[in-house]
C-alpha cells in the first residue's frame, strides 16, 4: 500500500499545475491593507473566488477527469457537490464533451444550482436529492454504479487533490517573502490538503492552519479521535463546508501536515462576509470567508508575520444576506429575541416601550404569538442594540420594571422555532 507522500507528491501537483495553465485563471494574491493593519501583519489574500467558476474547484475537477481513459469519457462521469465542485465538473465536461450526473442536495443554494446547469449546458443532468452533501453523495455513487459511469470525488481523490495544490505553486511563485502562516477552509479536506503538500514541502516553516464551522467540524473531531469519523448531524449554513465525514486520504494527509485546525462559529464567518463586502468589496462566500473570521483566534500568534488567507469562493446567494447579517448580528451581541408575556391590562405595550428600550436600541421584530389573543397575550421581540454593552442595561431595567419574558436568543430549539 502507498504511504501518503508516495500518493501526493509535489511531482503531481507541479504536473497538474502545467495541465492547468491554459484551462484556469492564474488568480491574484494581494496584500489586504485594512486587515493587515488591524492584525499588525502583512495578510495576503490569494482570490480564488475570481476563477473562472468563482471558486477553486475547478483545479481538481478538471485535472482529474481530463486523465481517464477514452473508455471513461465514452461513459462519462457522475459527482456529487454542494455546489463549486458540482460546477468544476459542469464546466470542464462542457469544455471536454463528456456527459455528466450531477448530484445536489435540495438544501444547495439556488445560485449554485443555476450556475452549475450554466456552465454545463447540454452535457450534465442536475439531480437535486437528500439534505446534506453526504446524503445526495450516497445516491450519487448508487446511480454511478448503476450505470457504469466514473466517480468523480470532491475531495479524496489524488487527481483532485493534486489539482488543489496548483494553488501553492501560485501563491510561492508570487510572493518575495517568506510565508509564515497559511489559513485554508476544510470542508473534506481536498484544498488543504494539495495546497497544504505542496507549501510545507517548498516552505517547512510555514504553519498550515485548517479552518472549520463549528457546525460541520469533521476534520477536527476525526483529528481529535485519531481516525475519520461521521459526525450525526450538521448545521449546514457554511454550505462549502458542510460535510459530515472528512476523505480517509485527506484525513491521513491533514495528519501529516496541518498544524492545527481552528473551529469558528457560523455567526463569526457572517461577521467576516459582511466584513469583506463593506470594507474590502469582496464577496466571499461562507466557506470563502472562513480563514479571515479565523484570524481573531490567532490575532497574537501573526502580528509582524506574513499571512496568506485562500478566499476560496464566491458563489454567495443575494438572498441569503438577510441571513448573514441576522446571524452576525446575533453572533456580536447587537441583537436579542425574547418572548415577552404583556401583563393584561391597557397601555402595557406602551409602557414597555416608553421604559425599558434604552435611547438607541430599536424593535427589529414585534409579532403576538398566540393570534386569538392579541394585545394582551405573549409576543416575540426582536431588539437591535447600538452596542453589545447596552445589553446588561435592557435586562436590567426589564426586571426593575417587572416584565415577564424569556430569551430565546440562546436556545437553539425556540430560536430556529420562532425566528
Amino acid at each position: 500500500m502507498k504511504s501518503v507522500k508516495e500518493l501526493i507528491r509535489i511531482e503531481d501537483i507541479l504536473v497538474a499545475h502545467n495541465t492547468l495553465k491554459d484551462v484556469v485563471i492564474k488568480t491574484p494574491l494581494q496584500r489586504e491593507p485594512i486587515l493587515s493593519d488591524k492584525y499588525e501583519c502583512d495578510v495576503y489574500l490569494k482570490r480564488e473566488d475570481l476563477q473562472v467558476v468563482r471558486s477553486f474547484k475547478i483545479r481538481g475537477a478538471y485535472n482529474c477527469i481530463q486523465s481517464l481513459s477514452e473508455e471513461d469519457y465514452k461513459n462519462g462521469v457522475v459527482c456529487a457537490s454542494a455546489g463549486n465542485h458540482a460546477q468544476g465538473v459542469a464546466y470542464t465536461c462542457n469544455k471536454l464533451g463528456i456527459k455528466a450526473a450531477i448530484f445536489m442536495p435540495s438544501t444547495t443554494p439556488k445560485q449554485k444550482v443555476n450556475q452549475v446547469r450554466f456552465f454545463g449546458g447540454s452535457a450534465v443532468e442536475v439531480i437535486l436529492v437528500g439534505d446534506t452533501f453526504d446524503s445526495s453523495y450516497h445516491e450519487a455513487v448508487y446511480y454511478c454504479q448503476q450505470h457504469q459511469m466514473t466517480f468523480i470525488h470532491p475531495f479524496d481523490n489524488p487527481g483532485v487533490i493534486a489539482g488543489q495544490g496548483t494553488i501553492g505553486v501560485e501563491v510561492l511563485n508570487d510572493i518575495d517573502q517568506p510565508i509564515d502562516y497559511a489559513f485554508m477552509s476544510i470542508g473534506g479536506g481536498g484544498l488543504i490538503s494539495g495546497t497544504g503538500t505542496y507549501m510545507k514541502g517548498i516552505s517547512p516553516t510555514t504553519q498550515i492552519i485548517g479552518v472549520e464551522p463549528e457546525g460541520a467540524a469533521c476534520m477536527h473531531e476525526s483529528m481529535k479521535q485519531g481516525k475519520v469519523i461521521t459526525l450525526p448531524k450538521i448545521d449546514k449554513f457554511v454550505d462549502g463546508a458542510a460535510v459530515k465525514q472528512p476523505g480517509q486520504l485527506t484525513y491521513e494527509i491533514c495528519q501529516d501536515i496541518l498544524d492545527d485546525i481552528v473551529v469558528v462559529p457560523e455567526g463569526k464567518v457572517c461577521s467576516a462576509i459582511l466584513d469583506l463586502y463593506s470594507k474590502n468589496a469582496i464577496v466571499a462566500e461562507p466557506a470563502g470567508a472562513l480563514p479571515i473570521a479565523a484570524l481573531d483566534s490567532y490575532k497574537e500568534e501573526i502580528k509582524g508575520k506574513t499571512v496568506v488567507c485562500v478566499i476560496s469562493g464566491g458563489n454567495n446567494d443575494i438572498d441569503r444576506m438577510q441571513e448573514i447579517k441576522e446571524l452576525s448580528l446575533v453572533y456580536e451581541g447587537l441583537k436579542h429575541y425574547f418572548i415577552v408575556n404583556f401583563p393584561q391590562r391597557p397601555r402595557a405595550l406602551k409602557e414597555f416601550l416608553d421604559n425599558v428600550l434604552g435611547p438607541n436600541d430599536d424593535i427589529a421584530r414585534f409579532e403576538y404569538i398566540k393570534k386569538t389573543n392579541k394585545q394582551t397575550g405573549p409576543a416575540l421581540v426582536g431588539l437591535e442594540l447600538a452596542n453589545k454593552e447596552d445589553y446588561t442595561d435592557l435586562i436590567q431595567r426589564m426586571n426593575e420594571h417587572g416584565i415577564k419574558y424569556q430569551e430565546i436568543t440562546n436556545d437553539p430549539t425556540l430560536f430556529n422555532l420562532l425566528v
